[in-house]
Parts: structure tokens; sequence; C-alpha cells
């Protein structure tokens, strides 16, 4: 017989009404921007990749700094 661990790994709920509600309006807010604006919309997906790779190079020169003061 296999053991039973003494504390099962919590499990999402999927949340109440309201984070549904906003998640669909997001969503829909998101279609909508996509289907009347498309430029517009790929100019800030571009915009928050590019973002998003100064933050990963700012982490990666933050810890290359680290490990070089380690040595």
């Amino acid at each position: 017989m296999a053991k039973q661990s003494p504390m099962p790994m919590p499990m999402p709920g999927g949340g109440g009404k309201l984070g549904k509600i906003i998640g669909v309006l997001a969503a829909l807010a998101v279609l909508t921007l996509v289907v009347k604006q498309p430029v517009q919309a790929a100019q800030i997906v571009n915009s928050g990749f590019s973002a998003l790779g100064a933050v990963v190079d700012g982490f990666a020169a933050f810890f290359m700094r680290v490990a070089q003061g380690t040595q």
C-alpha cells in the first residue's frame, strides 16, 4: 500500500466570479484592440517584449556582476 503524503498540494480553485468576469473583459478588450487597430496592437506587443528583454538583460548583468565579485 502506498503512503499518502501528510499535506496534499493545494490545487487552484479557478477563482471566483469576479476573477472570471475580469478575465473575460480583458480578453474582449485585447480582441477589440487587435481587430480595430492591428498596427497599434502589434506595436504594443513589440514594446512589451522589448521591455521584457531589457529586464532580462538587467538581471543577467546583475548576476554576472555578483559572480565576478565572489571570485
